[in-house]
Formats: C-alpha cells, structure tokens, sequence
C-alpha cells in the first residue's frame, strides 16, 4: 500500500475511507484510532458493526461527516455462519451457551421455508443485546444486569437470504438487506421457527451499497501508510 500523506488529504471539502473492521474492535474504537491518528475532531462511521463481526466500516472525516446519514440509508450485504441447537443470550458468542435444541430431523426444505418467511418486507423485533436505548438506556446494558427490557418491532426489508447447509449443524448463509436490520435476529427468529435454536459464529459485512469490502483497508495498514510531512 502507498503511503498516504496526511497533508495531503482535504478535510475542508472532506474525506472517506473504506475500512475493513477487525475482529473483536467496537466501530467507535476504529473511528477512535483514526482520529487519533489524524489529530481532528471530526471522524464518524456509517453503520454499526457489531464487536464480534468484521468488514465494511465507512469512516468520514472532516466534512464528509455531514453524508453519514447518506451512507447509513444504504442496503446492506453480509456473509456469515449460523449454528443450530444451541442459543445465547447475545444470539453470537459474546455470552455463553444457554439451551440446546435436537436439529437432527430438521430437512432443507424447512429452512429454505423458514428463511423464506423472513426474506421481503419483514417487521423485525431487535436483539436484546443491542445499542437500541430503552428509557434512555441502551438495551445491552440493561441485558448484562440480566434485566427484562421491551423491545418494539421494527419495519425492514430483507432482500435476499440464502444458506448453504451442507455442514449442518453449521449453514453459511448471504443477506442482503435494507438499513436497520439485525442479521442476530434473522438467526434468533430461523432458530426459533425451526424449533431447536440457533446463534450466529461469525459475521462480514461485504457491501454497504455500491462501496464493496474488496476495495477497503485493513485497518492496521491504513493506519500505518498515514504518514505526516
């Protein structure tokens, strides 16, 4: 990667950068670091990633910040693995197993059916374990007190949700989806209509719209190639 010179950079009109999140980083810890690196106030991302999920991280600066909301109304794509008969609390490996589920008689065809009842316009209930504010708290938060918090149902239009179950209990699976959807939730409610549960192992963003993971910056690499004059 060609070093990229800070002073070269045009934060008055503003900048985007296309940032392949790593593994076990919040988006705001990536955002952080750039900002670090950049020494400027205005740095922001277009969509939340999810610490355990990696890929497309759109990141703004300058005045470039003021097309946030732009990018954020973007479709969505992901790729990823879900796993039938276990569950967590955080439907992802964030907190531990808490119920098992027999998938031994589960067919193709009923997850095909099943996926195919979450695919089109869809109202989707969030995960508990989510950044969603409750009376003015957010939701994971109240979930780690081990609290019950109601969370509302949310109109989103899931495109496109195929799998691959040729390794059951793992199926990979592609999603492409509208703003604001919960690929968690997608998991939890194919889990539940399937009758035995499931959780999501790993998750990539690919695509946020046009702007594709292929052409992002390992985050480490990019931080690394920001040299100053």
């Amino acid at each position: 990667m060609n070093e990229i010179k800070v002073s070269s950079l045009d934060f008055e009109k503003g900048e985007v950068f296309l940032l392949d999140k790593p593994y076990e980083w919040t988006s705001f810890d990536v955002v952080k670091k750039v900002r670090n690196k950049l020494k400027i106030k205005k740095v922001g991302h277009a969509g939340t990633l999810d610490p355990l999920a990696t890929g497309l991280l759109i990141v703004c600066a300058g005045k470039a910040t003021k097309k946030i909301n732009e990018f954020q109304d973007l479709g969505k794509e992901y790729t990823g693995t879900l796993v039938l008969g276990k569950t967590t609390p955080s439907v992802d490996l964030e907190t531990e197993f808490d119920s098992e589920g027999d998938y031994s008689k589960i067919t193709a065809e009923q997850i095909e059916a099943e996926a195919k009842k979450l695919t089109g316009p869809i109202m989707q209930v969030p995960p508990i374990y989510s950044a969603i504010k409750v009376d003015g708290q957010r939701a994971y938060k109240i979930a780690r007190r081990k609290e019950e918090a109601k969370l509302d149902p949310r109109p989103v239009v899931v495109s496109k949700f195929v799998m691959d179950i040729s390794n059951m209990p793992e199926v990979t699976f592609e999603i492409h989806c509208s703003k604001g959807t919960y690929i968690r939730s997608l998991v939890r409610d194919l889990g539940e209509a399937l009758g035995c549960g499931a959780y999501m192992s790993s998750l990539r963003r690919t695509a946020i719209g046009q702007y594709k993971i292929e052409d992002a910056y390992n985050l480490e690499e990019f931080i690394d190639s920001l040299q100053r004059d």
